[in-house]
């Protein structure tokens, strides 16, 4: 079996990384970029940390900042049009995973037009031009969007999240640098660092895991599960823990996918708007005791990754125990809530079951899955 493996052309890790922009931007001969970020990172001085830099070099620059958290259709076709009036050659890219998936499709969109319905993206995108240059700076601990090949985008009209997959979409450069992560607020933090420990454990067990992203991963939970909590508390030591964490998931789970709790959680971003992470991480333990029959002797080892003492001398059905178990402290020390209720409406379940069925996540659970068993796993959760 061939495994393919792609990953940032170049990239900058530890405090301070972003001072590196204004260099690569002159080594690649890019003169006029834009930046994509949101309205709250203008607003509290966030996206300035890097637009001074751009400001002190007397780099020329516009920026776009039309950008939802859960971006959608018409924030990409106004990026389109923000890119092309800026003439810009390429984009900065500040924020989470939706200031960064509405770069990437718009990147995609601009070198490759025919493709101007972002839609016409879905699933294993057919493109046959790189995207314009994107330098991802993240300012997030959780989506690594800066080093993955796919994006989300939600469309509105039909009340559902797409997934689109395409190597011509990724960064050429991210910088990951915790200083940028110092301002979210402890909510924040906790959903996107569990975001991060649920591509780490869904790329884990994942139909395409491979020994290269199986070693990814692991590294992952264990960085995640000894960080998260003190970057939750805004530590310096846990901010650079989870920057680095979320950065190394991001690497494993881009090149072999992800399974049902993205494709559930997808659907309950869509139709609630409800936080990406929010709704991963309130899915992850369910996802896992669904998956455990699958998993071989892998829990064990995220278990182990996750600080379980002894683990080795446990019987199978103990070892999975605990690494639900392990997950779940988890998630309650950092306030994540426990379940769905008073969220998610038994009416919706049918339309999210079908959603989730049909999201480009979903063929790579370990565990294969009907309409009817996703709709269980959503109404175990009222």
């Amino acid at each position: 079996m061939v495994n393919r493996i792609i990953l940032n052309e170049t990239s900058y890790h530890g405090a301070g990384a972003i001072g590196s922009i204004v260099g690569e931007l002159a080594a690649r001969g890019l003169k006029k970029p834009i930046v994509f970020t949101d309205p709250d990172l203008i607003k509290f001085g966030v996206s300035k940390k890097v637009t001074d830099l751009l400001d002190k070099a007397k780099v020329a620059y516009a920026v776009y900042s039309d950008i939802k958290a859960n971006p959608t259709i018409e924030n990409v076709k106004n990026g389109v049009k923000a890119f092309k009036k800026a003439k810009a050659d390429a984009i900065i890219a500040i924020g989470g995973g939706s200031s960064m998936d509405t770069a990437k499709a718009v990147g995609i969109i601009v070198a490759n037009p025919k493709f101007a319905d972002v839609r016409s993206l879905e699933g294993v995108a057919p493109t046959t031009k790189p995207s314009k240059p994107i330098l991802a700076v993240p300012t997030t601990a959780g989506t690594a969007a800066e080093v993955t090949i796919n994006y989300v985008i939600t469309d509105v009209e039909k009340k559902r999240k797409f997934v689109c997959v395409d190597p011509h979409d990724i960064p050429v450069v991210a910088f990951v640098d915790p200083d940028m992560m110092s301002s979210m607020p402890k909510g924040l933090t906790a959903f996107t660092g569990m975001d991060a420990l649920t591509h780490a454990i869904e790329g884990y067990i994942t139909k395409a895991a491979c020994p290269m992203t199986d070693m990814m991963h692991l590294e992952a939970i264990r960085l995640i599960s000894a960080s998260l909590r003190d970057a939750v508390a805004n530590k310096p030591s846990g901010r650079a823990g989870m920057a680095l964490g979320q950065y190394i998931a991001g690497m494993g789970f881009s090149n072999v996918g992800l399974g049902v709790d993205h494709a559930m959680a997808h659907g309950l971003s869509a139709l609630y708007d409800m936080p990406h992470g929010k709704a991963c991480a309130i899915l992850l333990p369910t996802a896992m005791k669904f998956n455990a029959t699958k998993s071989g002797s892998k829990y064990r080892e995220i278990a182990r990754a996750m600080g379980v003492k002894d683990v080795d001398k446990m019987s199978q059905s103990e070892y999975r125990k605990a690494a639900i178990a392990a997950v779940e402290k988890l998630a309650k020390d950092v306030g994540i809530p426990p379940s769905l209720s008073g969220v998610l409406k038994k009416e919706d379940v049918k339309f999210l079951a079908e959603s989730a069925y049909a999201d480009a996540c979903r063929p790579g659970n370990p565990r294969d899955c009907t309409v009817k068993d996703i709709q269980k796993l959503y109404l175990s959760l009222i």
